[in-house]
């Protein structure tokens, strides 16, 4: 059987889109490996820890109705209040949110997403760059997220020109400030990346 021929209009339909300060914004089509892949490494990590605890993990591709203005589909969140999870998706600020960047979204990621989850309460956002292998973690500050703290893989080659005292200083790990006794490997979030 031939297979169907799709239209421009079908191929738009099927694209995944955000409302963004009231703008609808069209996503990328087509996350890479390394997105996939990391998404995939926070919801297992996450899902694993949360396991008969009261909050909930979410990955890639739950909506998340923000505000009347906002509704977007972040690669992961973690809520903690029940009564916000419906089931067409999640309504109103998670308790954590992370994007993994791609280039067609980071300035979104960075800019008008983020002022959005300041506004509305989230209390950790991460910003996850697969290129540099860096998480950004976000806390709030008066009604906005302000960076707290950056963890990263270093490639071999950069740990090959640091010092001892250098390489003893450098994280290993971070807690998410909502869960003080999950430790997470900063290596694990970037597990079979290239």
């Amino acid at each position: 059987m031939p297979n169907p021929i799709v239209y421009q209009d079908d191929f738009e339909q099927k694209r995944r889109r955000e409302i963004i300060d009231g703008v609808i914004t069209m996503m990328s089509p087509r996350p890479s490996v390394n997105h996939n892949r990391i998404c995939l490494n926070i919801a297992v990590l996450f899902s694993n820890y949360l396991r008969g605890k009261p909050c909930v993990p979410f990955s890639d591709g739950v909506d998340l109705f923000l505000d009347e203005k906002n509704r977007f589909m972040p690669d992961f969140m973690a809520m903690c209040d029940p009564e916000k999870v419906h089931p067409d998706g999640v309504h109103g600020a998670p308790d954590l949110v992370v994007e993994v960047l791609s280039p067609s979204t980071a300035k979104n990621d960075r800019g008008l997403k983020k002022g959005a989850y300041g506004r509305c309460g989230v209390r950790e956002y991460w910003i996850v760059n697969p290129e540099d292998k860096t998480v950004e973690v976000y806390l709030p500050a008066e009604g906005r997220l302000e960076l707290h703290e950056v963890y990263a893989v270093y490639p071999d080659w950069q740990l090959k020109q640091m010092t001892e005292e250098e390489l003893a200083a450098l994280p290993k790990s971070f807690q998410c400030s909502l869960f003080h006794d999950l430790d997470i490997l900063i290596e694990d979030i970037f597990y079979r990346t290239f």
